[in-house]
């Protein structure tokens, strides 16, 4: 099993020395889900909701958090991002969002993905809480890595 790398020996919390490593092109791509009420997204496809443009806002949200991920995870290394892409779409239950991140350098790109859909889903809940109180942020995960020595990962 493979050794958590955020601890030094003494057990104390410690950013990843990448120095060494070579710079690769890396990309991670994360999902998760906004669970609604069917009406409430009705008035997102409608373009109907009071505060405006829901997936357009998160979309825009998103982007901003994968570039300030470094501000909100202690250990992360600030990256030169290239490229961040979020697709929000309407499902029966609610919308599916979708994060990839793009960046040349000497670490991946994951905690960036997983904020931006996770910064993007909250967005779409604080546009939409005033008409449903009980939607649900679900099943946040990175579906897809590549670059680096640990090469790909894939999951559904």
């Amino acid at each position: 099993m493979a050794e958590l790398t955020h601890f030094d020996a003494e057990g104390r919390a410690v950013m990843v020395d990448v120095s060494a490593k070579p710079e690769t092109a890396r990309t991670a791509t994360a999902r998760v889900a906004v669970l609604m009420k069917p009406e409430t997204i009705e008035l997102i496809r409608s373009g109907q909701a009071k505060k405006g443009d829901v997936l357009g806002v998160a979309r825009l949200a998103g982007i901003m958090a994968a570039k300030r991920t470094a501000d909100l995870i202690p250990l992360c290394h600030p990256l030169p991002i290239s490229a961040v892409t979020l697709d929000l779409t309407p499902s029966a239950g609610g919308i599916d969002i979708e994060a990839t991140v793009r960046t040349t350098g000497r670490t991946g790109v994951e905690m960036e993905a997983l904020t931006a859909a996770s910064v993007a889903a909250l967005t779409v809940y604080d546009m939409c809480k005033a008409v449903d109180r009980g939607m649900r942020i679900d099943a946040l995960r990175v579906v897809h890595k590549a670059g680096g020595k640990s090469g790909d990962f894939s999951q559904a």
